[in-house]
Formats: C-alpha cells, sequence, structure tokens
C-alpha cells in the first residue's frame, strides 16, 4: 500500500498547518469546548482521546467548519476559516474527513462516490478523476470493488472507500471522527492498517479515536480531553507510561481495564 499520498512542501518556518486559538463552542448552555489551544505541524499524526461527551467529535468537526465556533480563531495554513459559500467549499477540499458512518452515497457506485468530489469540485475530467479513483481504491485494498454499490460491501471496505474519498481531493490534513467505532472487530485492524501507512506516508492526521493501539503506534502525539478541554499533551509513550493528570490516569485505568 505505498504512495498513498504524495509528499507535502514544507510549511514556512514555525506557522502550523493547523492553528486553533481560544476556541469555544456551546450548544445551548452546555459549553462543548473551552478554551482551545492547538497547533498541528504538517506531517503530524495528533490523536484526540478521552471519555464520552469529552468534546472530541466536536473539536474534529470545526476544523471544517461542520460545526461553527462562537469564540476563538481557526486556521489552516495561515487562513481563516471562511464562513460559507464558494471558500467554504474549496476549504473542505482541503481537509479530508472520514466519519463514523462512512456517509457514502447509497445509489452510487463506488468509483463514483471517489469522482465525484475531484470532478464537482477540483473541476478534473472524468477520466483523469477515475483513473485516480481507482488507483486509490486499489491501494486501499478495495481496487476489484469499484463499479459496485455501497451495500454490496462490508463496513470495513466501505471506511477504506471513504479514506480513498477523502485523499482523491488531495487534502492537506486528514480528519478522522471516530473511523472505527461503526465497524465489528474483525474489520478494525483493516481500516487502522490504512491509517498506519497513511501516517507513514507524512499525511497530517488529525484522529479522534479509542483505539489506543493505534495511539501508541502511530501517533506524534496524544492529546487528552474531558470535560471540553485539554488536559494533557504528550508523546505516546510519555502519555501512555507516566501520565500528569489524575483524570488521565483514571481514563487510562479504565480504558486498559477492559
Amino acid at each position: 500500500m505505498a504512495d498513498l499520498v504524495q509528499p507535502a512542501p514544507p510549511a514556512p518556518a514555525g506557522q502550523a498547518l493547523v492553528h486553533l486559538a481560544g476556541v469555544s463552542k456551546w450548544f445551548g448552555d452546555l459549553q462543548a469546548l473551552k478554551g482551545i489551544d492547538l497547533d498541528v505541524h504538517r506531517g503530524e499524526v495528533v490523536v484526540v482521546i478521552g471519555p464520552s461527551g469529552s468534546g472530541k467529535s466536536t473539536l474534529c468537526r470545526t476544523i471544517n467548519r461542520l460545526e461553527t465556533i462562537d469564540e476563538g480563531t481557526i486556521t489552516l495554513d495561515g487562513q481563516a476559516l471562511p464562513q460559507d459559500g464558494r471558500q467554504l467549499a474549496a476549504l473542505r477540499a482541503e481537509v479530508g474527513m472520514v466519519f463514523q458512518g462512512f456517509n457514502l452515497f447509497a445509489h452510487r457506485t463506488i468509483l463514483e462516490n471517489v469522482t465525484l468530489g475531484p470532478i464537482k469540485v477540483r473541476g478534473q475530467k472524468r477520466e483523469d478523476a477515475e483513473a485516480r479513483a481507482r488507483e486509490l481504491l486499489v491501494r486501499v485494498g478495495v481496487g476489484e470493488q469499484a463499479d459496485k454499490l455501497p451495500a454490496q460491501l462490508s463496513g470495513g471496505q466501505q471506511q477504506r472507500v471513504a479514506i480513498a474519498r477523502a485523499l482523491a481531493m488531495d487534502p492537506k490534513v486528514m480528519l478522522f471522527d471516530e473511523p472505527t467505532s461503526a465497524l465489528d472487530p474483525e474489520m478494525i485492524k483493516e481500516v487502522l492498517d490504512v491509517m498506519v501507512d497513511l501516517a507513514k506516508q507524512g499525511m497530517t492526521m488529525i484522529v479522534v479515536t479509542h483505539e489506543m493501539g493505534f495511539a501508541r503506534t502511530a501517533a506524534d502525539r496524544v492529546v487528552f480531553m474531558a470535560d471540553g478541554a485539554i488536559v494533557e499533551e504528550a508523546t505516546p509513550e510519555e502519555f501512555f507510561t507516566h501520565p500528569r493528570t489524575q483524570r488521565a490516569r483514571d481514563f487510562l485505568g479504565t480504558i486498559l481495564r477492559h
């Protein structure tokens, strides 16, 4: 599964590819995000973990503006996130997103699912988009499924198609929001293997997950969230071996016992 992504040009010195400063978000009276400060640099894999309801998915969804924010700023490659319209569509072309539930178009073939964005948003010629799509489908291990409908594939295959679809846009960063939580246990590994390959090839990734094995082996940095705030950030080795806060120790104690 080599060469899933093309090498990205180096970022300007000191500039984060994704930059969040003082980001807060409310849902009514509930503050889901509390003054989040986070930088993710080009080629970095950041895994966000924490208990349910800690704000992980909300954080992920603010980065491509699926959720608006109430306070703070978010920039991608030095540019503030646009509010709406064509600029927002262009932003989402730069930020690949893989969801819990695949979100494939049920009435379109796998090939059509992967080529729709490059043709409609990037303006690629159909034959070029299809050639690239077939290449990506082979590389994520579902090349023979190109002419099938999503319902004819397993959950693990559908999620790998979703990854290929995001990659087809040549994004600057990939967001993964619990990409294996809807999968049967035997399907989880095949999706994580694709993600590990992406990480090895230098794709900038922000991954919300409960898969501690992936966090240990693929992350450059672990971000632990609780109650809408970042409680600690560390390398996987530091976090899993010597968590600094009682909140993180309690979380790891619960997770690693199961």
